[in-house]
């Protein structure tokens, strides 16, 4: 029973080899993320929501970004496994593209469209007056994060494909860099100091764009510098060639990771605006929960990373059916304890956190009370997490769609829009009963990889 759960030393050497540098990027920078909107929250209520919403909606931007490279990251995982560098080199271009191509099409929208989606969230009570500021504080802080888009979105490109090859130690130095240029930048920019005029909302959204180009530099640039240590980027921009048979293949298999992850993020989005029709006090509640809990799940999110990661270059090295499920067993009961290690934690932290706020104690005390539920929750989304990156890693695209964007939209969202529309439920039993759909979920994800089609070589 132990050797069936528990890996040996070896083993856990190997993930952490694949997790530690992705837990420390990620750890660093939601908690400089979690610094950042403490900042913003120093402001006010209004600034805090304000960005909160504007970051709700460029969130899907960067889950539509994180999708397109997905896509073909399986097969770059794989095609790693499999040494074959031109294979690589076709995968990084399709992301450089695509990735492109999304930029200009949500700069577009957002500037047609940013006022409309900004006010979608502010439907709830309120005064007219706070409002209006919201709205004001939202369409500055839209106007200078627009610039950031494209240097984020590369960056990206960059940082998967470095990942998916086995070399997670530059994507995460370039993801510290990044954050502690962005908080540093924050201090100075927000507030006026050294000199500087006190810029608010503009501030913080200008101190996140320069954070990004200066990620897109260190990240891209190290890669141009060692070509030698990464053969893929050798003549990677010289045409825009992708073999037919390739490029057919990401985009049926991997372009449902692109759509998957607009839906799951827009559900996620049209959800928090039911929130919002509680009250104009759930915004800021919601985004210090959510702040606090992102920080919480770094871990078990960074392992389903390195399970995609490991994953597919076990399939892609041809490991037999056997040792692949039992080292995936393994790597989901890790995830899992640490949701439940990270979920205790969180919940012990729950009455301090949102008392670091400039904030009334309403929405203190709400987001206490939301930070409770969302650590109860965060086993089952361990699970869940590590379950979507297992099935992404064989290039079940598919059934990961019906898992996580379809499963959203076909039970979360309409569950949050009859309780908030129909039944008018107060935030709380609402936010208990969307947050407890992540238990049946569960059951799905676990009846998905028992059936184990998920494990098969698309390199060959």
């Amino acid at each position: 029973m132990h050797h069936r759960y528990i890996g040996d030393r070896a083993f856990y050497r190997r993930i952490l080899g694949i997790a530690l540098p992705i837990i420390i990027q990620n750890g660093i920078t939601n908690f400089v993320a979690l610094l950042d909107n403490i900042m913003v929250g120093q402001i006010g209520t209004m600034p805090m929501s304000a960005v909160s919403i504007v970051n709700q909606l460029i969130f899907v931007f960067n889950l539509c970004i994180f999708g397109a490279s997905s896509g073909a990251g399986i097969f770059t995982a794989q095609f790693h496994g499999s040494q074959d560098h031109d294979g690589i080199r076709h995968t990084f271009r399709f992301k450089v593209i695509i990735c492109t191509l999304l930029t200009v099409a949500s700069t577009v929208l957002f500037l047609l469209f940013g006022s409309s989606l900004i006010s979608f969230y502010l439907r709830g009570e309120g005064s007219v007056q706070d409002v209006a500021l919201v709205m004001d504080y939202g369409k500055d802080y839209m106007a200078v994060m627009l610039w950031g888009l494209l240097p984020f979105a590369l960056s990206n490109a960059y940082a998967s494909t470095l990942r998916e090859t086995g070399e997670t130690m530059v994507p995460m130095l370039g993801g510290v860099l990044a954050v502690f240029v962005n908080l540093g930048l924050n201090y100075v920019l927000i507030f006026g100091h050294f000199g500087a005029p006190a810029m608010g909302v503009q501030g913080a959204a200008l101190a996140t764009v320069i954070s990004r180009v200066v990620e897109l530099i260190f990240v891209g640039g190290w890669v141009h510098l060692k070509k030698a240590n990464h053969p893929f980027i050798q003549g990677a921009y010289r045409s825009l060639y992708i073999p037919g048979p390739l490029l057919k293949t990401i985009i049926v298999k991997g372009m449902p990771l692109l759509l998957n992850e607009f839906l799951w993020s827009t559900g996620l989005a049209f959800i928090a605006q039911c929130y919002s029709t509680c009250g104009l006090d759930v915004v800021p509640a919601v985004n210090i929960a959510n702040t606090f809990c992102n920080l919480g799940s770094v871990v078990y999110m960074s392992m389903g990373n390195a399970v995609g990661i490991l994953m597919g270059q076990m399939l892609g090295a041809g490991h037999t059916k056997d040792e692949i499920w039992d080292s995936n067993r393994k790597l989901v009961i890790l995830s899992v304890f640490s949701g439940i290690v990270f979920g205790g934690a969180m919940m012990a932290l729950s009455g301090f956190f949102p008392s670091l706020y400039n904030t009334s104690e309403p929405v203190r005390h709400l987001a206490t009370k939301l930070i409770c539920i969302s650590a109860l929750m965060m086993p089952f989304q361990s699970y869940t997490n590590a379950a979507y990156f297992t099935l992404r890693s064989g290039g079940q695209t598919f059934i990961t769609f019906l898992f996580d964007s379809c499963f959203v939209w076909s039970f979360c969202v309409p569950l949050a829009f009859i309780l908030s529309h129909f039944v008018m439920l107060p935030i709380l039993p609402m936010f208990i009963l969307v947050q407890g759909s992540e238990i049946l979920k569960s059951f799905v994800g676990a009846y998905a990889l028992s059936r184990k089609k998920w494990i098969q070589n698309l390199t060959l």
